[in-house]
């Protein structure tokens, strides 16, 4: 009998849940263990579980996939991670890649891509979808443009989300583990390097982002 490969989806969004198990379900080599709503329980799952693939979203509500991608690496070396996602730009696939993705797939790629990426990684390839790989290629190739994006720590990029997303100093503070306080710090900091004043300043360039889905 061929080994099954034991699978994590983390995806916000119910529908898309079912519809990436209905995916898997035919495929005998393949049974989803888990499933996660967000970054943290993405890496819950990984320390609980330690899948053979984790399909990642990179935008879910508080903490995000791209920060949980790094402790998901931590928490379960073994676990082959396959970012599925709408973001399609440099900034997103780098950050990606360097915190460790084994494969980038968009959301518009067909069934049949995507289990082709899944075998891929589990094989021990690096796959990425046919417009991610030319745009890599074209950003290798190309001159190189510094961003305020990446100017910001990972905190401040925390920070950043739960800001947009509504959140308070204090509930930010209970959320992340920290004080008040270093939250308003954080938040100084932000507005500091990127020349923003208010909040609704910051939750307009965290939704440009791609940080918060509105």
């Amino acid at each position: 009998m061929s080994r099954q490969y034991r699978v994590v989806v983390a995806e916000d969004h119910t529908i898309l849940r079912e519809g990436l198990r209905a995916i898997f379900a035919p495929e005998p080599e393949f049974e989803v263990v888990g499933e996660a709503t967000d970054g943290r329980e993405a890496i819950q799952r990984a320390e609980e579980l330690t899948p053979d693939l984790l399909l990642l979203d990179l935008s879910m509500p508080r903490t995000s996939g791209l920060d949980a991608l790094q402790a998901i690496k931590r928490a379960s070396p073994a676990t082959q991670v396959l970012v599925l996602t709408v973001h399609k730009t440099e900034e997103y696939v780098s950050a990606a890649l360097q915190a460790g993705a084994d494969g980038y797939v968009l959301k518009d790629s067909s069934a049949a891509e995507l289990l082709l990426a899944v075998r891929s990684v589990l094989a021990g390839e690096r796959y990425l979808c046919a417009p991610i790989a030319g745009q890599v290629v074209a950003g290798f190739l190309g001159p190189k443009a510094g961003s305020t994006f990446e100017l910001l720590s990972a905190r401040e990029r925390e920070v950043l989300k739960l800001i947009a997303e509504g959140y308070r100093n204090r509930e930010i503070g209970d959320y992340l583990c920290i004080s008040p306080k270093t939250v308003e710090k954080h938040r100084a900091s932000l507005m500091d390097k990127l020349n923003l004043r208010t909040v609704a300043a910051l939750t307009t360039y965290a939704i440009d982002r791609g940080l918060v889905v509105r």
